[in-house]
């Protein structure tokens, strides 16, 4: 059940998708850094919270 809601809750929020899609990277590189950039995020975004602007700055130039 709460799967579903992080799942309902993650596609409607693209940073919060994709700040689990790298998440998941970080842990296979054990990128320590990422990881928890991605979980204060995440934990952030579920809190109803916003996240860091440093933070999200970090998701948005795995893309760049």
């Amino acid at each position: 059940m709460i799967d579903e809601q992080i799942n309902t809750v993650a596609s409607s929020n693209p940073l919060l998708e994709s700040a689990w899609a790298i998440l998941e990277a970080a842990n296979d590189f054990r990128d320590v850094a990422a990881v928890e950039t991605c979980r204060r995020i995440i934990d952030a975004t579920l809190r109803g919270d916003l996240p860091a602007k440093s933070d999200i700055d970090v998701v948005y130039n795995f893309f760049v």
